[in-house]
């Protein structure tokens, strides 16, 4: 077993899930895919097989541990190399993802290696603040992963939510500070805090933020992004 399958396998119970060996072994075939194209494009400064199952595999996983994704729409704001919609599409195969990123670079090796690999996830190359235009509150949840603080993340997230939907949002350890600073944003952005659910991986503090969408958004967000980095809600 390599280590990468061996450090997955170890870390899964701690998020309460079960996989198949078969999804185990896919996700790992993804991680060593993702290591070996970031030979030639900088897709991730975590290339250790180890670091990989542990920092980009079973952190992506706890979004499955947070909600029910059978059947249900996701779509991946920022997904960079493909994380977490990625891993959430292998091991929640039912489930329909949306991996959206600006760069096309990134998008193109995704939409070119998931299907060698066995994954169906729909690739949009857009700015988050633009593709909403004709994605609007059309997802059961939203997801993002290291794209910016929270206050900035909410308003690029929380537009694609469907009323009853939610922001799954993922953050480290500056978890709770962040969501002190939003208060704001989430009462103008029709959202409500649920729960913040704490997963330790390697020792380091891991988080879900689950925000419901209770009310639509208002139409004039998400401003342009140079407006919300401005002037954050």
């Amino acid at each position: 077993m390599d280590k990468m399958l061996s450090a997955l396998s170890a870390g899964l119970p701690q998020l309460n899930l079960e996989l198949s060996p078969e999804i185990q072994e896919q996700l790992c075939a993804f991680g060593h895919a993702m290591v070996k194209q970031n030979e030639v494009m900088n897709l991730t400064g975590i290339t250790e097989d180890e670091a990989v199952a542990k920092l980009h595999l079973l952190d992506s996983l706890t979004v499955l541990s947070t909600a029910d994704l059978d059947r249900k729409s996701l779509i991946d704001v920022g997904c960079g190399a493909g994380f977490p919609g990625v891993p959430l599409a292998i091991a929640c195969p039912t489930a329909r993802i949306t991996l959206l990123d600006s760069l096309g670079k990134r998008m193109k090796w995704l939409e070119e290696v998931l299907p060698t690999l066995g994954v169906s996830a729909e690739c949009v190359t857009a700015r988050a603040e633009e593709a909403v235009v004709s994605r609007r509150e059309s997802y059961d949840f939203a997801t993002s992963r290291a794209v910016a603080r929270l206050n900035i993340l909410l308003e690029l997230t929380a537009p694609y939510v469907k009323v009853g939907g939610a922001v799954l949002a993922m953050k480290g350890a500056a978890a709770r500070e962040e969501l002190a600073e939003c208060g704001n944003a989430i009462k103008k952005l029709g959202l409500k805090l649920e729960t913040v659910k704490e997963y330790p991986i390697d020792g380091t503090a891991h988080a879900v933020i689950v925000l419901r969408k209770v009310s639509p958004t208002p139409p004039k967000y998400p401003r342009r992004f140079a407006q919300i980095k401005k002037s954050p809600l």
